[in-house]
């Protein structure tokens, strides 16, 4: 079955294909490209490294501090889909993919991978508390639910990774800053009436303070690894992904909450 899938997936973009090309090309797939080349060639130093005795893993679910306590909580949301992450966690068995810090864990990189599109607005039930502030919240729960220190984590980073055109045109840049999450974790925390106040001060700022933030462009990215004829084909592999993935509208790029 697996060669049949391959079979299927090689002729995606072809007059042969059976499937929308953005079923291969897409942001998903160049992320894990790039994971894989940098799980299996850990000496290359790079922003996305992984430290001795860090693994990888796509879609993981991160849970968050705000999930819900009873049925029908308007102020709720559910876990946070990351499209990748790397460092010291478990994931759970079975189909959800719910990860978990490693009590001893130094590494803990959190990736949102864009094509085209810009960071979701905010969540159903909040609509002003966007991707990146979601995401940094999530980390933070995590390493307070395992107890963890942020200043013992070596590496602790949020990371936006988009084409370096969208970059360049400041669609990331006033969202993922720490001033801009902390206003909007901020107000999240405030919509509970003091029921998250301790958990902010003691666990989420501490938090904000020791992580790295910072927007990569895909274009960055690649030309950081070596050349060879494995990192070409991911080159080329990404010239589909812009062919198959048209930049959208500034005007739409922030919008569509979901959770």
């Amino acid at each position: 079955m697996l060669e049949a899938i391959s079979r299927i997936l090689g002729r995606c973009g072809s007059v042969a294909s059976v499937l929308p090309p953005t079923e291969l090309f897409n942001e998903g797939w160049m992320l894990r490209l790039v994971l894989d080349w940098l799980d299996r060639n850990r000496q290359v130093e790079h922003p996305l490294s992984f430290r001795a005795g860090a693994r990888w893993y796509s879609e993981a679910l991160l849970p968050s501090r705000f999930l819900p306590k009873t049925r029908g909580d308007s102020r709720a949301e559910s876990f946070t889909h990351a499209d990748g992450i790397i460092g010291h966690f478990g994931v759970a068995s079975g189909v959800r993919g719910d990860a978990t810090l490693l009590p001893d864990a130094k590494q803990f990189v959190v990736t949102e991978a864009k094509l085209g599109s810009g960071l979701s607005a905010g969540t159903k039930n909040a609509l002003a508390y966007d991707q990146a502030a979601r995401n940094v919240a999530c980390m933070a729960y995590m390493l307070g639910d395992k107890g963890i220190d942020p200043s013992a984590v070596d590496r602790l980073a949020f990371y936006v990774v988009a084409p370096d055109v969208q970059v360049k045109s400041g669609v990331f840049a006033d969202l993922v800053t720490k001033e801009s999450i902390e206003r909007k974790v901020r107000e999240r925390v405030r919509s509970y009436e003091g029921a998250h106040d301790a958990w902010f001060k003691s666990t989420f700022l501490p938090t904000l303070e020791r992580i790295e933030l910072g927007i990569l462009s895909w274009e960055a990215v690649l030309a950081a690894l070596p050349k060879t004829k494995e990192t070409e084909l991911m080159s080329e592999f990404y010239g589909q992904c812009l062919r198959f993935n048209p930049l959208r509208a500034r005007n739409e790029m922030r919008s569509n909450p979901s959770i």
